[in-house]
């Protein structure tokens, strides 16, 4: 093992089921939270069961000595726990794949040859579509692919405190601090109407029905936006999720 590193410390049963019995409102919150934009298929209870399975997880590998509280370790890997589990029900096509992917490359490529925000019109240009079209691509990667900064985050969820597993490394540990620096930057360097709606929901937590009262619009376009803020992170930290494909 490497100089500098530690495995997580076991908890004897006692403590083990303190802590998960201690963080279980954790798990529903959290399960209620993402239900209100998941397909119509997701039960609550599928969600609280995976969440339980992943506050487990994280209490049997939590290393304090990391850096982080284990609430905000918990929450990382219960969010991942019910992603994969929604995943795995998933029934969506390959086209909504495909094209969230042009997307964000269409964002990477204009925002590269003009040092700025990609507009909604590039967009659509870059990709030889309608605006109506874009915006329906967008509500259909929101909607049946979960877009969301819960899952681009947990495509890198080792990090200082946040030990997924006994392999993680130093560097692995280095890399995934790098990479939540820069999505925190990408997102910093957002439109500020994308900034805000992601600020509301992941930050304040409304739905997008209260997040589109303030922002005077329907909860379609309120979805469009989170969408496009999303796959504009994505666009922008691309080099990091390149190399996870390699």
């Amino acid at each position: 093992m490497s100089a500098g590193y530690e495995s997580p410390s076991p908890l004897d049963d006692g403590a083990l089921s303190e802590l998960v019995t201690e963080h279980a409102e954790l798990v529903r919150r959290i399960a209620y939270h993402l239900l209100a934009r998941l397909p119509s298929h997701v039960e609550i209870d599928d969600l609280i069961q995976a969440g339980m399975l992943g506050l487990l997880s994280a209490a049997e590998n939590f290393s304090a000595s990391k850096g982080a509280n284990f609430a905000t370790y918990a929450g990382i890997r219960i969010r991942g726990a019910m992603l994969d589990e929604t995943r795995k029900m998933s029934h969506t096509p390959r086209s909504t794949f495909r094209n969230s992917k042009q997307i964000s490359e269409a964002i990477q490529g204009i925002e590269r040859e003009t040092g700025r925000d990609a507009r909604d019109s590039e967009i659509a240009e870059r990709l030889g579509v309608s605006m109506d079209e874009f915006h329906r691509m967008l509500e259909s990667a929101a909607s049946t692919k979960m877009l969301s900064l819960d899952e681009l985050t947990s495509e890198r969820q080792e990090g200082p405190g946040l030990v997924s597993d006994d392999e993680a490394g130093p560097l692995q540990v280095l890399e995934a601090e790098e990479f939540r620096r820069d999505v925190v930057a990408a997102i910093e360097r957002l439109p500020e109407r994308e900034q805000l709606v992601l600020s509301l929901y992941y930050e304040q937590e409304l739905n997008l029905r209260e997040i589109g009262e303030i922002l005077g619009v329907g909860e379609s376009r309120v979805c469009q936006i989170h969408a496009q803020a999303v796959l504009r992170i994505r666009a922008r930290v691309g080099e990091w999720l390149d190399s996870d494909e390699r």
